[in-house]
């Protein structure tokens, strides 16, 4: 028997209503066949805020309605969040900071909506905010993992994790030239320092992206705190020539854009010199403040004034990018060099992005880097492989044929109303070094981590590249990828966020060389590092 025979369920959605109203039906199907498995396991499932028929759906959509509808939740009861789509952690982390009783993270395993992403973020969000929490996931909830892990919380309040793919890192297991090095460029970080250029923190609620400076400040890391609204002012200054310039460059280079008449459907012309006046803008103000590294949030903020951002941070990453001078000097900013940028602002992928940069850079191999969603997966052939996607700020030169094999589409009007295009392509197959850099243990004893391990993207079939695309969202940039040692449920079950970051390697030997490099750098600035599925 159970040991609760009654649970909450709470379903935490978007700000924006269109993403809401789209889709409300895959959170309904979810919620449905869920309940149909708490009530075969013995439980009873009553939905503790109700479906809003003016707003068309029933998720928690703030901050305010989600503290409302846990106050009326018995503070020790066992809850259910419940997610099918992607989700803002912000709306629930008030009443789960206070809740006293079980607290069990659920997603369908579907990459129709980020729902599994919404999850991820809600669970490193947990954990840096020191919630205890346990997480299930599941196709239709009838699958032996789920109904046993559903059996141990409904008895136990907890569902143990398989973490045996997860070791801490030995130093003395390093190889001595990797550890040499990388404790030289943390300390040459800590002499010289670096800043984080962030426009607006806190992107979609995202509480897990934030990291407090006195985390970062020990290691050399410090974050310029700068304004979408000066960002939105600069490209104002940024004349047309500059975006024609841009434009022009991409083109020579083979890149496409599926411009069209309509801007609220499609993808302008317009549109894209506006995306280009930004990473003008993004420059210029990068160049004018000295900073390393930048991250524009874009969402609930630009997406009302400018059209998306995507295109200019894929073109950041990129050291192989349009040339940007001076306005007044006409000096060119960066040149030959990614400014490494973190989409959505999230602070943890801009401190490993940075890392990953001078890393890279320092053992020769090419640099670009970029974070992409752990959106979805499934078994090809006899490997899990899995979709690795972003809103569309990937690197060219992750792509097969470079800027040749990139295109832009304009991004989904339900999340971006003034459109821009993305920066799209499949990336191409080779040795990858996968890392996550998050916080843990609480505000007071909150201490930084990063996750590292070993993994190779695919060639796929074009029809499995296709299917896999329409499967999720096919206008973003995708990479299949498989990683080393670490199974789908042991990697849900230990990452920390819904973003991974990844950077290409020569080779094997290449890639485990970066790996040592980057872990003995990160436990030089002092995080806590664990190799995953790494021998």
């Amino acid at each position: 028997m159970p040991r609760f025979e009654h649970v909450y369920l709470v379903a935490s959605g978007d700000q924006r209503l269109a993403a809401n109203q789209v889709c409300w039906p895959a959170q309904e199907s979810m919620e449905a066949a869920l309940t149909r498995a708490f009530a075969q396991a013995g439980m009873r499932v009553t939905r503790a805020h109700p479906f809003d028929p003016l707003e068309g759906h029933g998720f928690i959509s703030g901050q305010r309605m989600g503290m409302n509808v846990f106050r009326d939740i018995p503070v020790h009861a066992p809850v259910v969040v419940a997610e099918a789509v992607w989700q803002f952690s912000s709306h629930l982390l008030a009443g789960l900071r206070d809740h006293q009783g079980p607290i069990l993270s659920v997603a369908n395993w579907s990459g129709e909506w980020p729902g599994l992403v919404g999850l991820l973020n809600l669970n490193g969000s947990l954990t840096k905010a020191g919630i205890g929490h346990s997480s299930l996931w599941s196709v239709d909830f009838q699958d032996a993992f789920f109904t046993a892990g559903l059996r141990e919380w409904a008895e136990t309040g907890v569902v143990r994790r398989d973490l045996s793919h997860v070791r801490p890192l030995d130093l003395a297991r390093l190889p001595q030239a990797a550890r040499s090095l990388g404790e030289a460029l943390a300390r040459t970080l800590h002499t010289d320092k670096a800043i984080l250029g962030v426009f607006d923190e806190g992107c979609m609620g995202m509480y897990n992206a934030i990291v407090d400076d006195e985390l970062m400040n020990p290691s050399g890391l410090y974050k310029e705190r700068l304004s979408q609204s000066a960002l939105v002012a600069e490209m104002g200054l940024v004349a047309d020539t500059d975006a024609e310039e841009a434009l022009g460059w991409l083109t020579g280079r083979g890149m496409t854009f599926a411009w069209g008449d309509d801007p609220a459907s499609e993808l302008t012309r317009e549109q894209t010199l506006e995306q280009l006046k930004m990473y003008v803008a993004a420059l210029r103000l990068a160049d004018r403040f000295g900073c390393d590294a930048i991250g524009i949030q874009y969402q609930l903020g630009l997406r009302d004034t400018v059209p998306a951002s995507d295109l200019a941070e894929g073109l950041l990453n990129n050291p192989d990018r349009p040339p940007v001078r001076h306005a007044e000097s006409g000096r060119v900013l960066y040149p030959g060099l990614a400014l490494p940028h973190f989409n959505e602002a999230d602070e943890c992928a801009g401190i490993d992005a940075l890392i990953t940069n001078r890393v890279w850079t320092a053992l020769g191999f090419e640099p670009s880097t970029t974070l992409h969603d752990l959106r979805w997966g499934e078994t090809y052939g006899e490997e899990f492989v899995w979709v690795l996607l972003i809103s569309g700020a990937a690197p060219a030169s992750h792509f097969w044929g470079g800027y040749a094999g990139a295109s832009s589409e304009r991004q989904p009007p339900m999340y971006f109303r003034l459109g821009g295009g993305t920066l799209r392509g499949v990336s191409r197959a080779g040795e990858l070094v996968w890392s996550r850099v998050y916080v843990e243990g609480g505000v007071r004893g909150g201490s930084l981590h990063a996750d590292l391990g070993l993994g190779r993207a695919l060639e796929l079939p074009d029809a499995e590249v296709q299917r896999r695309w329409q499967a999720t969202t096919p206008q973003w940039p995708i990479m299949n990828a498989v990683l080393h040692g670490v199974s789908r449920d042991q990697m849900m079950s230990k990452h920390q966020a819904n973003h991974l970051n990844v950077a290409y390697a020569p080779d094997a030997v290449s890639a485990r060389q970066a790996l040592g490099v980057k872990a003995a750098m990160f436990a030089a600035m002092g995080l806590q590092v664990n190799l995953c599925g790494v021998d």
